[in-house]
């Protein structure tokens, strides 16, 4: 059985994405690459607003990556759990 090949994802300076100035480049860089590996936001850490502003890039980025390749993006779907309770 052949390996899989390691992912290459593109950082956000390759795709022309500026990150602003007051904003900490390596902590935007963390949470770009972190959307982009579809990660979710589990940790204190993660709440920093340079990772909440390079993480929101990355989605943009792949919605609108999607967009172009034709891909429908569905609501999502959940569970409703109901119960009824005599009176």
């Amino acid at each position: 059985m052949k390996p899989a090949s390691k992912v290459i994802y593109p950082s956000s300076g390759d795709l022309g994405i500026p990150i602003p100035t007051s904003l900490i480049p390596e902590r935007f860089e963390a949470g770009f690459q972190h959307a982009l590996h579809g990660g979710q936001i589990r940790e204190a850490s993660q709440l920093r607003r340079s990772f909440g502003a390079g993480y929101r890039a990355g989605k943009l980025y792949l919605r609108a990556l999607r967009r172009r390749q034709g891909i429908v993006e569905f609501p999502l779907m959940g569970k409703l759990r109901v119960r009824s309770r005599p009176h």
